[in-house]
């Protein structure tokens, strides 16, 4: 039994089409500086109605294959984590892995809207800690713009479309996740829903997410025999630059120290974190050794962290 889980290569997918706030002004009762202020967005990505959650969500895929210099069937395990799968069945994660050709992996979906990702994470993680798996995808993957009240400026203007992967597998004595901690708080599950089309009560939410990001990044540092002094990199969940930027304060930490893709991406919900991962990856703020923090909050209401140490 291998104990030592941790991420193996990265992979992401956005698609072409930017949408800024400037186009939205044209169509919405909003400005881009009314937009910028409060959240902290400036653009987002907008897939075409031809594109489905799981091609975002193969492409993510095919390049953390790539990227890991491993065969489709290696893989024993795909786990996509999406509020806006294609059909209520095949899942997203099937028709990933019929496109990859992952012939012995086995692929299911998983709900816990901008926690997701966490959740699966999470998830994956036992499975091959467990010994009898090797290798798992992990997807987040949304079409958040098929959800969307387009006349609504208070949350159409918020969210994007997008995925991002990490392949998880066996790592070396010591790196890999060193602790987690998963949350649902069910009696809120009324502040943020989707019936048809998004709904949201913003101000419930921010207090929640507020609340909720620094309390359980800490939470799962404790876990993990950390502090909060010990964080080399915090991904947040990217919702909002000021919920960001309060649990960053909340934590101690200086700017340097937190990634911020929310104004060019918005808020891709189970996607964020992956995609904030990939671009901190890409741009070598991320180095072997480095204690690295992931924490989210989404519908349910629902909230995750986990505390890794990256390096093979």
């Amino acid at each position: 039994m291998n104990k030592n889980v941790g991420i193996i290569s990265v992979g992401k997918y956005v698609p072409e089409n930017i949408v800024t706030n400037k186009d939205l002004e044209k169509t919405l009762n909003t400005s881009d500086d009314w937009i910028q202020s409060r959240t902290g967005i400036k653009e987002r990505r907008i897939a075409p109605d031809d594109m489905k959650t799981a091609d975002m969500a193969y492409y993510s895929a095919l390049e953390a294959i790539e990227n890991a210099n491993i065969e489709p069937d290696m893989i024993d395990l795909i786990v996509v984590a999406t509020a806006t799968p294609d059909y209520p069945f095949p899942s997203v994660a099937c028709m990933v892995q019929e496109r990859l050709g992952a012939s012995n992996a086995f692929a299911f979906d998983m709900s816990a809207a901008c926690t997701g990702f966490i959740y699966a994470l999470v998830t994956a993680q036992q499975f091959i800690q467990s010994g009898n798996h090797q290798y798992a995808l992990v997807i987040g993957a949304e079409k958040f713009s098929t959800v969307l009240d387009w006349t609504d400026r208070n949350t159409c203007v918020l969210f994007g479309d997008g995925a991002g992967t990490v392949l998880l597998g066996p790592v070396s004595e010591g790196n890999g996740i060193l602790g987690y901690e998963l949350g649902s708080d069910g009696s809120g599950g009324k502040h943020l829903y989707i019936d048809n089309v998004l709904g949201m009560n913003g101000r419930e939410v921010f207090k929640f997410a507020v609340r909720t990001l620094g309390e359980s990044a800490n939470n799962a540092l404790i876990k993990a025999g950390l502090t909060n002094n010990d964080i080399d990199f915090l991904i947040p969940h990217q919702a909002n630059v000021r919920i960001i930027e309060s649990a960053r304060e909340r934590l101690g930490l200086s700017e340097d120290k937190v990634s911020v893709t929310v104004d060019k991406y918005g808020n891709t919900s189970a996607a964020s974190i992956p995609l904030s991962l990939y671009e901190e990856v890409e741009n070598d703020k991320i180095k072997d050794s480095d204690i690295i923090v992931l924490v989210g909050f989404g519908g349910g209401l629902t909230w995750g962290s986990t505390v890794l140490r990256w390096g093979k």
